[in-house]
């Protein structure tokens, strides 16, 4: 049996039920499994690995809840630059039906490695193309070569625009397609044991891209499992509209329709949600992927998250798409859900006026137990005795936090994002003194600009 300690953290925050932090904190861990946490000098002594944590801040791994990994291919695009969500889609839509199922391997390695730099252990994942052969199984043998936790959702597009979607037909798929592939990808990939490293998500993209019928049949299908429901939800206006046209209701009347309510569902963004949709989300458990870079980046707006906090709704972070975020930094999104939060208490106080300002704490937890809820996962997120052995570590001793140790924990928050020192997931490396220790990180760059490059200039 492999034993970890780690000793000597100027402080560790716990994330448990009291939110506990420990100044001069200690973790012990066996096979993978956090077995005592406490002062350093309460603690075991002797261990398989020892890592002294002096002037670090340790904390839970973070949790990404939303993203699309294919998309860190497709960076500052100039015609998408400057564009809202529905033409900057329509921009990357041809662009990204070259993809090949080693683009999808090769993004996977580099959106993984980006988030684990930020600080992230558990990442799901949105791929909902496949052209030329691409399947979720090329994303999910790349996340296992990088050592990080990876939800992979089971995406999909099935109403192109002759029948009234967004997408172009070359993009969608057979419904019956789609149906059957998702089944094979649970029965083969998705472990539903504590600690578990893969599992499965049904995921059609979004109303506007997706029949009723397949919303309807992919819920069927995600309960027959036992596995969650993920979509995207009321992230713009355009959204809105296209939902009231096309079915006359709002987003969550659509979705609730549909089957699409219940502690298993989560939705990405879930921007333009009035207050009281807000308390039926509550009532039922609906959780809340909340993306605030890619939100702004794309002038989708403001979510309600203290609305939401206040009424219980879960709520996680999510960085999104690498191209409509252009980075996939997970403790700097923690920062700009504390940032956008303190704006839209000032500019939309009628959508989100509940409680005192968004603090750096609460976004922190947002990143780290709220993302575990949302996911449905109750072994990580917080670091108690038996849970996962998933964290993290700061130096503090650097300029981005001089002068700002009065508060460590406030600091990671409130001061300029920083890459992370350490980060292990179930006990193992993946980043160590800075350095990914799973990949080639050089190597890794270079042959993702050469698909880059192939996807958006035919290089």
């Amino acid at each position: 049996m492999a034993t970890l300690l780690i000793k000597n953290a100027t402080v560790l925050v716990t994330m448990d039920e009291d939110r506990t932090e420990i100044h001069d904190g200690a973790l012990f861990a066996r096979d993978g499994w956090v077995e005592q946490v406490g002062p350093t000098d309460t603690l075991p002594k002797e261990a398989d690995e020892i890592l002294d944590l002096t002037d670090h801040l340790v904390l839970p791994g973070l949790i990404n809840t939303h993203h699309h990994f294919y998309q860190t291919l497709t960076r500052a695009v100039p015609a998408a630059q400057d564009a809202d969500l529905f033409h900057w889609l329509k921009t990357h839509y041809p662009i990204w039906a070259g993809l090949l199922p080693e683009d999808i391997q090769i993004s996977t390695k580099l959106a993984l490695a980006e988030l684990a730099l930020s600080g992230c252990t558990t990442a799901s994942d949105h791929l909902y193309i496949f052209p030329n052969g691409c399947r979720l199984d090329d994303e999910i043998d790349a996340a296992r070569e990088l050592g990080v936790r990876l939800h992979a959702s089971r995406g999909s597009m099935s109403l192109g625009e002759s029948q009234g979607g967004l997408p172009p037909d070359s993009v969608v798929e057979n419904e019956a397609d789609i149906l059957e592939d998702t089944r094979r990808v649970i029965e083969t990939y998705h472990d539903p044991q504590p600690g578990a490293m893969t599992q499965i998500v049904v995921a059609p993209c979004s109303p506007f891209s997706v029949t009723p019928d397949l919303m309807r049949q992919s819920a069927a299908l995600a309960r027959s499992y036992d596995v969650p429901l993920h979509t995207h939800l009321a992230e713009t206006l355009d959204e809105e509209t296209f939902c009231l046209e096309q079915f006359g209701h709002r987003p969550l009347a659509y979705a609730e329709e549909l089957d699409w309510s219940g502690e298993d569902v989560w939705f990405a963004h879930a921007v333009h949600i009035n207050p009281e949709e807000v308390g039926r989300m509550a009532n039922t458990g609906i959780g809340v992927a909340h993306c605030p870079s890619s939100n702004m980046r794309l002038a989708s707006g403001i979510a309600p998250i203290r609305r939401y906090l206040a009424a219980g709704v879960k709520v996680g972070l999510g960085v999104d798409g690498s191209a409509s975020n252009d980075g996939s930094h997970l403790l700097a999104e923690a920062r700009q859900a504390m940032l956008i939060s303190r704006v839209g208490a000032v500019t939309a106080p009628e959508l989100d006026g509940q409680g005192g300002l968004l603090t750096a704490r609460q976004a922190l937890e947002m990143a780290t137990r709220g993302g575990a809820a949302v996911l449905g996962r109750e072994d990580i997120g917080s670091l108690e005795p038996g849970k996962c052995a998933d964290f993290i570590a700061i130096d503090l001793n650097r300029v981005e936090f001089a002068g700002g140790l009065h508060d460590p924990v406030a600091s990671v928050v409130f001061c300029a994002s920083v890459p992370v020192d350490f980060n292990y997931v179930h006990g193992n490396p993946v980043v160590v003194e800075g350095r990914l220790v799973t990949s080639d990180l050089a190597g890794l760059i270079e042959a993702h600009n050469q698909s880059a490059d192939r996807l958006v200039n035919g290089g």
